[in-house]
Formats: structure tokens, C-alpha cells, sequence
């Protein structure tokens, strides 16, 4: 099911043996667009600190109540190496990560035995990926991206509101685009697939669309959940190829 990041901030996360804190942000990778990690704020618990859960270690989801159990211990939490979430995270860090808690190695496909459902849809989806870099991450924060500014081919039209993702591979399907300065009260989505290019020192995504052809769009109501009858209707109207086939 597809789910929307910013709702998904706040929820409680579970450890085996008690609370670990809540959802603070999320760390994408800006090659595949998936999820890597949730960063978590471990509140009055750990003072001060934040730590990096990979969805892997999700065990069980209680979307109704908002919260998300772990297949880890509080002490093994506790006792994990230390992250800078203001900072960049290096693939030393990761691999410490990896290391320490046993998480699949998301950046080497063919080192994965058998995995949970999440790392098994990012092994077969980079089993191919040529271009992989095993120095540079890129690894970008959710809070950071949202407020980019859209611009199509011929001009901006919003900014980021929100991420839409799937709540198993943990894939970014959609940005939220908010166009109140220029079409008020309105929203539309648009995929990771249809971006020209990004500028993530300057703030902006390019996507290769007319401004037109975004205003006519089918608009998106953040109330309703995303059905796979909307993207059908989204894809056919932007004549683009369904990722579900």
C-alpha cells in the first residue's frame, strides 16, 4: 500500500523489550529512490540522540495505531554505532550499520542470502545497476527535501509537500507538489521517473513537463489513499509506461 512519509512521522517505534522513541525524518537514496533508513528520536529514553533503523529490522506495522514494532533490543539500539543525522552519512557508517545489526547490504545486491521482503525487492531492482558507487551514498533527508522547489519545462509550479512510498520495498513512488502560488488550494503528484534533474545544493527539481500539463492533471486529495485506480488515471494521462507492469 502506498503511504505518505509525513504521516508516517511521529508514529512510535517498538523495540523487543520496550519503546525506542518516535519517527523523526527518513533517509532516501537519490539513485533508486527507496528508503534506507528512519531516522529515529530516541526522546527521553536516550537524551539527545537520534539513531538510523533500516526498514529491514520492521517487523510488524500497526497502521491503525500508528506504531512500528522492531526486531531489535533496546540494548542492542542502545549500543549501536553512533550517527550524525545533521551530517552526511558515509558508506564506512553504513557498513558499520550493516555490520553491527546484521542488515542486508542494500549497495551489493549479490551479497544478499535469504532476506526479508524489503531487502529482496531492492536486490532484484539494482541486480542490474552498473553505475553503483561504492564511496558516495547519496543519501539525502525527507525534512530536507521537502520545500524544493518544481519547476517544469517552462516554469515552476510548487514545491515539495510530502513523499508518497510503498510500505513494503519502502520505494518512493510519488512527490507531493503543492501549487498554491500558482494554482491555489491545489495538489498533484508527480513520480521520481518523469525528473529531468535536481539541484540539491540550489533546492529545485526539473521534471520534463509543461506547466500545462500539470495544471490539467488529475489532482490529489492527501485525504484520500492512493488506489491504483488514481495512477492508472495518472500515467494514462501523462502517457507514461505503469512501474506495476
Amino acid at each position: 500500500m502506498l503511504r505518505s512519509l509525513n504521516d508516517l512521522r511521529k508514529y512510535s517505534i517498538h523495540a523487543k523489550d520496550g519503546d525506542l522513541g518516535t519517527v523523526h525524518d527518513f533517509f532516501f537514496d537519490d539513485h533508486e529512490w527507496i528508503v534506507r533508513y528512519l531516522v529515529v528520536d530516541t526522546g527521553t529514553w536516550l537524551p539527545g540522540r537520534k539513531v538510523l533503523i533500516s526498514p529491514a529490522s520492521i517487523s510488524t506495522a500497526h497502521w491503525s495505531s500508528r506504531r512500528l514494532d522492531l526486531d531489535l533490543t533496546q540494548k542492542q539500539v542502545k549500543d549501536s554505532p553512533a550517527v550524525a543525522v545533521d551530517k552526511p552519512v558515509s558508506r564506512q557508517l553504513e557498513t558499520q550499520l550493516a555490520q553491527y545489526y546484521a542488515w542486508p547490504v542494500y549497495w551489493e545486491p549479490h551479497a544478499l542470502g535469504p532476506v526479508p521482503l524489503y531487502a529482496k525487492a531492492v536486490a532484484e531492482k539494482q541486480a542490474g545497476n552498473s553505475e553503483a558507487r561504492p564511496g558516495d551514498p547519496h543519501l539525502r533527508s525527507v525534512k530536507e527535501v521537502t520545500k524544493y522547489r518544481i519547476a517544469a519545462k517552462d516554469g515552476e509550479v510548487g514545491h515539495v509537500e510530502d513523499f508518497i512510498a510503498e510500505d513494503e520495498t519502502w520505494t518512493i513512488r510519488y512527490i507531493v507538489v503543492d501549487t498554491r502560488n500558482w494554482l491555489p488550494g491545489r495538489k498533484v503528484l508527480v513520480a521520481p521517473t518523469w525528473i529531468e534533474a535536481v539541484d540539491w545544493r540550489g533546492g529545485k527539481v526539473d521534471v520534463v513537463l509543461s506547466r500545462e500539463t500539470v495544471k490539467g492533471s488529475p489532482e490529489f486529495d492527501p485525504s484520500v489513499p492512493v488506489n491504483r485506480e488514481y495512477e492508472a488515471r495518472l500515467y494514462d494521462y501523462y502517457g507514461r509506461p505503469v512501474y506495476w507492469k
